[in-house]
């Protein structure tokens, strides 16, 4: 075990593909992971089954729901007594042209708003007093699509780039106890990626100066990077996006 042991983790939306590999680094590297999900039990269960160490935990908290994040920060107080790393990682989208004003939905625009903005602000706020030791840290998962404007659909962008303003807000607000960072990957091939085109992402990847895309391993080398070496860095946003922007 490294120096992390005993620390303490969520990883909201542990059981995806960029979130269980933030789970498996972080419990590889000795810290006991509090996994939350929404719908994805099975996973969840099956995740927490193979990561290496013990004391981890699931916990079901859709971050929409201020109810059951309270519940998590009780839970959280109750077994761990305090919480090290809060990663914000739960984020939903779904693929619409960005010319297609009319084929982006208003339900659509609201859910993802209020999962990617107002779940990763109220995650944070249910967790605030757990976090509000010496050397606490947030990390939001965001994406190069908040600064280059090409994402899946206009609402994910806008969301990304309002949780790169939120970061900068509550990295001023909460420090100097709690650090906020940002963690941006470009294109990451993980779950959502199985979903598109395979021409698609060769282009990305060909428009990629690195020429090729993330893996989740990436973004999980990056949180454990935020949290154990970049330890004088705060309102920041880390790209893992292997240059994307250049092109």
């Amino acid at each position: 075990m490294t120096e992390s042991t005993h620390k303490i983790a969520l990883v909201t939306g542990g059981a995806g593909g960029i979130g269980s590999a933030i789970c498996k680094k972080l419990a590889e590297t000795g810290y006991s992971v509090i996994i939350t999900y929404n719908s994805n039990a099975e996973k969840a269960e099956n995740l927490l089954k193979i990561l290496r160490g013990d004391n981890h935990a699931i916990f079901h908290a859709p971050t929409t729901d201020a109810a059951k994040l309270n519940d998590l920060a009780a839970f959280i107080e109750e077994k761990y007594g305090k919480l090290d790393i809060l990663v914000n990682n739960a984020g939903i989208t779904t693929p619409v042209p960005h010319d297609d004003l009319d084929g982006l939905s208003d339900d659509w625009i609201d859910k993802i708003m209020q999962t990617n903005v107002r779940g990763t602000f109220a995650m944070i706020r249910a967790c605030k007093n757990l976090l509000n030791t010496e050397g606490g840290l947030v990390v939001n998962i965001s994406s190069v699509a908040a600064i280059t404007g090409i994402g899946s659909n206009v609402a994910y962008c806008a969301s990304k780039a309002a949780v790169d303003s939120m970061t900068r807000s509550l990295a001023r607000a909460l420090a100097p106890k709690i650090r906020v960072v940002s963690v941006s990957p470009g294109w990451v091939l993980g779950e959502y990626a199985k979903s598109v085109d395979p021409a698609y992402l060769k282009m990305q990847e060909d428009l990629t100066p690195l020429s090729r895309l993330a893996t989740p391993e990436d973004v999980a080398n990056t949180v454990y990077a935020v949290a154990t070496y970049l330890t004088f860095t705060t309102g920041s946003i880390i790209p893992v996006d292997g240059g994307r922007p250049l092109r």
